[in-house]
């Protein structure tokens, strides 16, 4: 769902803005000159690596935090793409990864907050333990 929400967005041409923005951003407000560009697949192949990715590495971790720490640092990675490209010359495409990285990650979170995955244990609760008691 995330990248047809990815898909979606561009079709509206919100994906476009997005990049020149970021686009701006990398190149200090100023108008940016990239004198070499991505084959219109790599960010719709890596939107689709990410959102796969990223959902299952989320599912298959115990820990809200642990899921949560994975989702910020995957949107950070993904965000940190734009100044990479820019400095090979190539206009940072990263919309289209980052909407669909966004978007799996709120999902997994959603998903995982609302039903009970096989790593997940349930707290144990407190027992007292008396002080002639050993473990």
């Amino acid at each position: 769902m995330s990248v047809a929400l990815a898909a979606g967005l561009g079709a509206l041409g919100l994906l476009d803005r997005l990049e020149i923005a970021a686009a701006k951003l990398v190149a200090g407000g100023r108008a940016a000159h990239f004198t070499k560009n991505l084959p219109d697949w790599v960010p719709w192949l890596a939107a689709v690596a990410l959102a796969c990715g990223l959902a299952f590495a989320m599912l298959h971790v115990t820990g809200w935090w642990r899921r949560l720490a994975i989702w910020l640092t995957a949107l950070a990675l993904v965000a940190g793409w734009a100044p990479v490209l820019a400095l090979a010359s190539r206009p940072p495409e990263i919309g289209a990864p980052l909407v669909a990285a966004a978007w799996a990650g709120i999902c997994a979170l959603i998903y995982a907050a609302n039903y009970r995955l096989p790593d997940d244990r349930p707290a144990e609760p407190d027992i007292p333990i008396s002080p002639d008691e050993t473990r």
